[in-house]
């Protein structure tokens, strides 16, 4: 296999879907980049990457992506590390500062706010600094690690996972891996490329493994191997199944609804459709 240049993100989050790239042989076939989120986006739209973990949002404005099937970041429930940080009610909230770090958070954030808390917001990109953030506006978005050891005790906090769940009934897809089509004539084949970062992901979710992961990060992130553990085993939600793509067809339909996006994207998948959505076009 020609060497595909892998982007990537260093959170807690990822770290069971890169335990092969991290531990085993799987990464002499990439070169790999770490990233903030909103970078993984931005190389592969400047094809400074091949491979790269991208939020829906991403997908819908970067041309000729192809989504690895079967694997995501995603919550069925509180995901405990994407937070609306507020000093105020959220009925008199008028100025958010969003993590420049993000964006599928930031995306869903609006869709939040312009679908069901009410429109008329200002959004202000900020650094993921939780008390300049609040300094500055009424309420902050902080998201990945740092979120994970905000006081909620100090704030109102939303867990936007959790807010979405309430309001759809649906899992939320936080983000997935996508290729550049025009790399792929350099991988061996899809279904090896897909089985590559599909048994990534699987190995990573060994208990054994997962006791590594949550060793190494506890004294990064000063929380607990026993929280680590379940922030990993039960908030996030690490497989693109077929409940997790009808939440991300309804996002993407309401993103496009509330003027996040322009229009819906089509899920390209690579390699065996994983579900009856792949290839139809997402709608509200």
């Amino acid at each position: 296999m020609h060497k595909l240049k892998l982007s990537a993100i260093s959170y807690l989050n990822t770290a069971p879907l890169m335990w092969d790239f991290d531990h085993e042989d799987a990464a002499r076939n990439f070169e790999i980049a770490y990233t903030i989120p909103s970078g993984c986006a931005a190389a592969l739209r400047e094809g400074t990457a091949d491979i790269g973990i991208i939020p829906a949002f991403a997908y819908a404005t970067i041309p000729g992506l192809v989504i690895l099937p079967d694997v995501a970041i995603a919550a069925k429930g509180p995901v405990r590390s994407i937070l609306l940080v507020s000093k105020k009610p959220l009925r008199e909230v008028r100025t958010v500062a969003t993590d420049n770090s993000s964006m599928s958070s930031v995306a869903l954030t609006r869709v939040l706010f312009e679908k069901w808390w009410g429109g008329g917001r200002e959004f202000r990109s900020m650094k993921p600094e939780l008390g300049a953030m609040l300094d500055s506006c009424d309420a902050g978005l902080i998201i990945g690690d740092p979120a994970l050891n905000v006081d909620r005790s100090r704030y109102l906090t939303f867990d936007l996972a959790e807010e979405w769940r309430k309001l759809t009934g649906k899992p939320f897809v936080f983000a997935f891996w996508a290729a550049r089509e025009e790399a792929l004539s350099r991988a061996t084949s899809a279904r090896d490329l897909a089985q590559i970062f599909r048994q990534s992901r699987d190995h990573g979710l060994l208990p054994a493994n997962l006791d590594t992961i949550v060793q190494q990060w506890a004294s990064r992130l000063g929380r607990s191997q026993d929280d680590l553990r379940t922030y990993l085993t039960r908030n996030i939600h690490y497989f693109l199944d077929p409940d997790c793509l009808e939440g991300m067809t309804l996002f993407l339909g309401y993103a496009v609804d509330c003027g996040v996006i322009p229009q819906p994207p089509k899920l390209q998948f690579l390699g065996t459709p994983s579900s009856e959505l792949t290839n139809k076009p997402c709608s509200s």
